[in-house]
């Protein structure tokens, strides 16, 4: 199961599985973001190569208008993942306390 949507503060909350079968759905949800974006992904559970390409491409496009995609709450898997792909590199991210 894979959720994503805005919490009371305007941050975006990713839950549950972000694979290949859910990357569409996230993909058009952040696609609408044109803001400067706060992704959390404190409740993410998996993310396979679809989900790291549906951030990339969300960070590049935010990139070129001079904004960002900064990742909080990251577990110690998914910072992992991060981490062995490179990401760590191209993203601000904070990890989980």
């Amino acid at each position: 199961m894979f959720q994503i949507g805005f919490d009371d503060a305007g941050t975006i909350i990713a839950e549950g599985r972000l694979d290949a079968a859910q990357a569409p759905r996230a993909q058009e949800f952040l696609d609408a973001v044109t803001e400067e974006c706060i992704l959390d992904l404190g409740q993410l559970e998996y993310i396979s190569s679809a989900g790291l390409g549906v951030l990339l491409r969300t960070h590049k496009r935010l990139m070129s208008d001079g904004r960002g995609l900064k990742l909080i709450n990251v577990n110690r898997h998914i910072n992992d993942i991060f981490m062995y792909s490179g990401f760590d590199k191209l993203f601000e991210i904070e990890a989980a306390v």
